[in-house]
């Protein structure tokens, strides 16, 4: 499966953002989806995951509360929904696919997409 992530950009703090990732793919379906984010000189963090039929979720606890993970897998989407924004959410974000689980392990993850930039400003 391919992945396409899009919908970043710069926001001030307190504001929203709505990422999506796109795939292309007839088995989209069986895939769980996961986020990640890339701060510069960081490793790669999980931030949310979403299980193959969308009945499980999983959140990073520094976005529980804030961030909404969901998909449509009509569309071969899943989105995640940043709400209230912080300066240190400031990142690249991934997404990924996995056809075993939801993991908090970014090398488990078998399809990654390119990567979309979200600059939160203070």
């Amino acid at each position: 499966v391919q992945l396409q992530a899009s919908g970043g950009g710069l926001v001030q703090a307190g504001g929203s953002l709505r990422l999506s990732c796109v795939a292309s793919g007839r088995t989209f379906s069986r895939y769980h989806i996961s986020w990640f984010r890339q701060a510069p000189g960081k490793e790669r963090d999980f931030v949310a995951g979403i299980s193959w039929s969308g009945g499980r979720t999983y959140y990073a606890d520094s976005v529980k509360g804030s961030f909404i993970i969901s998909r449509d897998n009509a569309k071969n989407t899943v989105y995640l929904q940043m709400n209230n924004l912080k300066p240190e959410d400031t990142a690249v974000y991934y997404c990924a696919a996995d056809a075993t689980a939801v993991t908090r392990i970014a090398r488990e993850y078998d399809f990654w997409g390119q990567g979309t930039l979200v600059t939160v400003s203070s």
